[in-house]
């Protein structure tokens, strides 16, 4: 994944999050500038990237952030955690429904754009709503759930790549690749590079 600010040691779960909304957004804002300019190809890219980040952006918080919280969560911050998952299976379905339709399919464009919106709403609600009381928790160590949410990222990237048909001495060259582009295009080109 790209890089930021913290040190992947010091990262903590809520900047972990930040960081990924962060750059799904900037895929989101790609995509935006490839339909404007009709780039079938780029569209393509940026959705293939976006689906893939949201994949394993998703996972991360249903496995381990969520579960985390909701141990130490008062009833108001349960709530948001349950609507959080409601929308998660609304992005999730939508995920699932780009990777079997066809960039020709006239739905293609139109199920992203609305993945897109829920996204943007999730985001906005985690962000806005529930990261603040997240950090008011006392007893979640985020340093430490940041530090098990990075290793799960780097595995379910290694997945991404193994179900590509990379080999598995390969996988660390193309994640450090992906990592280092960080641009959508390149991001697709190795995600779909054996397939």
């Amino acid at each position: 994944m790209a890089s930021t600010s913290k040190s992947a040691a010091t990262m903590d779960a809520i900047t972990l999050l930040t960081d990924d909304h962060a750059r799904v957004n900037k895929l989101f804002k790609a995509f935006q500038k490839a339909e404007k300019e009709d780039d079938l190809e780029a569209m393509e890219d940026v959705i293939t990237t976006a689906c893939a980040e949201l994949d394993v952006h998703s996972k991360l918080e249903k496995e381990l952030f969520y579960p985390a919280v909701r141990e130490q969560a008062d009833e108001e911050l349960r709530d948001l955690l349950a609507e959080a998952d409601v929308e998660h299976e609304s992005v999730d379905a939508l995920v699932h429904k780009l990777s079997e339709v066809k960039l020709d399919d006239e739905m293609y464009k139109a199920n992203f754009t609305v993945l897109m919106e829920y996204v943007k709403h999730h985001v906005k609600e985690e962000e806005k709503e529930m990261f603040p009381k997240v950090r008011k928790l006392k007893r979640l160590d985020l340093d430490a759930l940041g530090e098990r949410m990075r290793a799960r990222q780097e595995e379910l990237m290694g997945d991404y790549l193994r179900e590509a048909g990379y080999a598995a001495e390969d996988i660390e060259a193309a994640k450090a690749a992906m990592v280092a582009a960080n641009k959508p295009r390149a991001k697709a080109r190795t995600i779909r590079a054996h397939r």
